[in-house]
């Protein structure tokens, strides 16, 4: 079996600011706007790199969406950046308006997400975000792991051509995705081979769904695990072909149940391949001020809640 390892851990939106700054660097095209967030969203390298080639909106996020949007109209990539809860919340009238409805070419960067945004609050912490974004037509959802993959993931998406939602977080979590792992919107990664069970997670679940693999190894059931990192377009031939050798699947996530990743697996197995499916996200709750640790646990979203799911769905294959 096949096992990760980590030397350090470095937060998710670190990584957003560090392939922000690359590309400041690499592509002149590349313009940033930002909701009087500049430190949390790591920015400050690319505007000091770069200062006609950024825009302080303030805390006018429905602004920013249509500033962004009149910005692709001279060819501009705009990457925005703000709380997931502002990105999409606060804003998605004008998303689905002056963005989606006509196909341009913003790059929605959201820090902060889910229940290990912490002490900050259910008000903060946006469980709804990747429903509301991959319902959008057109709109490419990307949810990245650790900070390999955020930098590696910022830079990918200049390249693309239309709307994304690129969402990642504030903890510092294990970095232990290759610094050379190439970045391929729509193409999960397959982390372990495995035989009884695949996982199939994404976000800061990814590294919890190695760990439980290797639990279950102790346990003597073989878990394939798979990185979802493009939840829309999804991965469904990866998923397919896991699934017709394992025969069950658990998906795990940083999300509510409704509307998420899990949802959209579910779909594909009942379109293709009904298989036995266990749900690791949240259950149409909102979340509450704690440690990102002590919150990950309380709503079920770790390693030991995965072992779980696992044991349970193997019962019914």
């Amino acid at each position: 079996m096949k096992t990760y390892t980590f030397t350090e851990k470095k937060d998710t939106r670190s990584g957003f600011g560090d392939g922000l700054t690359e590309l400041g660097r690499t592509n002149p095209n590349v313009v940033a706007l930002c909701a009087d967030l500049i430190g949390s969203l790591k920015m400050q390298d690319f505007i000091d790199e770069n200062p006609s080639r950024f825009f302080q909106v303030g805390i006018a996020e429905a602004n920013m969406m249509g500033i962004a949007a009149g910005l692709t109209i001279g060819g501009k990539i705009p990457f925005t950046g703000t709380f997931a809860n502002f990105s999409t919340g606060r804003v998605y009238d004008q998303i689905r308006q002056s963005i989606a409805y006509s196909g341009k070419n913003v790059k929605i960067c959201a820090s902060h997400a889910g229940l290990t945004l912490g002490e900050d609050g259910a008000t903060h912490q946006i469980l709804e975000d990747i429903g509301l974004m991959k319902m959008l037509p057109g709109m490419t959802v990307i949810n990245t792991c650790d900070y390999n993959q955020t930098k590696a993931a910022t830079i990918a998406i200049a390249d693309h051509d239309g709307p994304v939602y690129l969402r990642f977080g504030r903890p510092k979590v294990p970095v232990f995705m290759p610094t050379d792992q190439p970045f391929e919107i729509g193409k999960a990664i397959n982390l372990t081979e495995g035989s009884d069970v695949t996982i199939v997670a994404t976000g800061h679940l990814v590294w919890e769904a190695l760990q439980a693999s290797e639990e279950l190894h102790e346990k003597g059931i073989s878990a394939e695990v798979i990185n979802i990192h493009t939840i829309k377009p999804l991965d469904a031939d990866a998923i397919i072909k896991s699934v017709s050798k394992t025969g069950c699947i658990v998906t795990a996530e940083e999300h509510n149940h409704l509307g998420g990743l899990g949802e959209s697996v579910a779909r594909v197995l009942g379109q293709h391949r009904p298989t036995p499916q266990e749900f690791i996200a949240t259950n149409d709750t909102f979340g509450e001020s704690g440690t990102p640790d002590q919150l990950m646990e309380k709503y079920g979203l770790n390693a030991a809640a995965i072992v779980k799911a696992v044991e349970k769905v193997m019962t019914r294959k």
